[in-house]
């Protein structure tokens, strides 16, 4: 926490002297996509950057923010993003890890063994190291990392033992880190868009979830359950990109001014996530469901087996166990 607060002084400082000028920068009227609802504290960090972008640059810079897929999903957004039809977005790193592996390391199976933890280690050196890649291996301009909740499981029938996950398909957000833990689980991964996946879980087109509690709260993902497992198997970051065509255009200042504002509302992602996770958790207890507490034990080898998988695509994992 006290590792956040010294990171927005020191971003809030150089904004107050970014904004010296700033009317003097070409207008520009931004659009930044992302896939979760208005509600979601993802998007809330978006519109605040939009806001204060405009307020800072002296109504210079605006930026529209689409939530909820209206831009397409991520694999689209992220095309938009290299071509320059999309400017910013705020996305999971689904896309960024299918293009550079090293991003698939932050999705290990209990990497962080809380969400304070979670957060200390996406404000690391060795994480924001990371982003330096992107240009070159995305064609994107990695501004920073904020979080999402850790992973829970809401499956429709009981679930007693790992075993009882084996052959049945979970929703999953699609790309390989998660559909590789899935796999070595024995389930059948099944890539399902957010907005489909409530009345997947209803009409029994999946058997179960891979999901955060806030939205398992939120979305009442709850309403056609029987079983809930608190696993926190795994953290679930968001990273705030702009598209390298589009960062190319910019002034240094312009540059300067936009990343340390990104980069202030997604810091302020983690310090919501640390303070409601545990809300959001108790609220799970309370329902009138089967919900049952486990931890690395209870997926056995699964967690073994990936780390082997990863520790031959990447270096960078053995580095964030650090």
């Amino acid at each position: 926490m006290k590792m956040i607060k010294n990171t927005l002084k020191g971003c809030l400082l150089g904004l107050a002297m970014l904004s010296v000028g700033a009317g003097s920068a070409q207008a520009r009227d931004f659009r930044l996509g992302l896939l979760t609802p208005p509600a979601h504290i993802w998007t809330q960090a978006a519109e605040s950057f939009a806001t204060e972008l405009n307020q800072v640059s002296g109504q210079a810079h605006s930026v529209s923010v689409f939530p909820s897929s209206q831009l397409g999903n991520e694999a689209q957004m992220m095309q938009m993003l290299q071509s320059g039809a999309l400017d910013m977005a705020f996305l999971t790193l689904a896309e960024v890890s299918n293009r550079v592996p090293d991003f698939g390391a932050l999705y290990a199976p209990y990497l962080a063994r809380n969400i304070e933890e979670a957060g200390d280690i996406l404000m690391s050196e060795t994480a924001r190291s990371m982003l330096d890649q992107l240009p070159r291996g995305a064609g994107v301009v990695g501004v920073g990392f904020g979080m999402g909740g850790l992973r829970q499981i809401v499956s429709r029938g009981p679930v007693e033992t790992v075993d009882d996950l084996r052959g049945k398909k979970i929703r999953i957000t699609p790309f390989e880190p998660i559909r590789d833990f899935y796999n070595e689980i024995g389930t059948a991964p099944t890539p399902m868009p957010l907005p489909a996946v409530y009345e997947a879980l209803a009409n029994g087109q999946v058997d179960a979830i891979d999901m955060d509690a806030e939205l398992i709260v939120h979305l009442r993902y709850y309403d056609h359950a029987d079983t809930i497992l608190l696993s926190n198997h795994m953290m679930f970051p968001v990273i705030g990109l702009v598209s390298n065509r589009v960062w190319q255009q910019l002034t240094e200042d312009e540059r300067e001014q936009i990343s340390t504002l990104m980069n202030k509302h997604l810091l302020s992602t983690i310090d919501t996530y640390i303070v409601k996770e545990n809300r959001w958790l108790q609220d799970i207890r309370a329902l009138d469901l089967n919900v049952v507490e486990v931890g690395p034990e209870f997926f056995g080898e699964a967690i073994s087996r990936w780390e082997e998988k990863w520790s031959g695509k990447t270096d960078i994992l053995a580095q964030l166990r650090k």
